[in-house]
């Protein structure tokens, strides 16, 4: 769990580094051992009330569309700098209304050991074209969980910081 000291930093430096008139305030630093997730929020289009929801999603996906292309040679430059700066990847997506898009991501493997009840469950999602293989089945259930619980993990993550916050504030027992 990374301490909010270091998340801080991220936050400054970004919001130091981009541009103004790319997002609407601040963006989200999301940071883990691997990866840094810039998320920026986008004004939404200027639409009619009477326009339907098939042409406002059209014109979110067209205005996101845009975004990424004229800043793509600029997020590179601003990856590669962080990425040199803070030894972890950066990835970028926009949020417009409800809707985030990440643009890239990082895609982990990591090992897991799972009972064979727990590899039917995975088994049946693939036989059932849910997903691919077993790594996107995983991945799912992991999506699936994240969304049901996404209260509850936060109050975790906000008590694991707390204790970070402590254990660095303790006794010195190196010596």
């Amino acid at each position: 769990m990374e301490n909010d000291e270091a998340v801080k930093k991220l936050r400054g430096w970004f919001s130091g580094r981009l541009p103004e008139e790319w997002f609407e305030g601040p963006p989200e630093i999301v940071l883990d051992r691997e990866e840094i997730a810039v998320v920026g929020r986008l004004q939404a289009p200027a639409l009619g009330d009477d326009v339907s929801e098939v042409e406002r999603a059209a014109a979110v996906e067209g205005g996101v569309q845009r975004f990424r292309e004229e800043t793509r040679e600029r997020r590179i430059e601003i990856a590669l700098e962080a990425e040199h700066r803070f030894r972890r990847k950066v990835s970028w997506g926009v949020a417009v209304g409800d809707e985030t898009v990440m643009f890239t991501t990082l895609s982990v493997p990591v090992m897991t050991r799972l009972r064979q009840s727990e590899r039917r469950v995975l088994d049946t999602l693939v036989a059932a074209g849910v997903a691919r293989s077993r790594s996107d089945a995983l991945a799912w259930c992991v999506r699936l969980v994240g969304k049901n619980t996404d209260t509850w993990l936060t109050d975790l993550r906000d008590a694991l910081q707390h204790v970070d916050r402590v254990r660095a504030s303790g006794p010195d027992l190196s010596s």
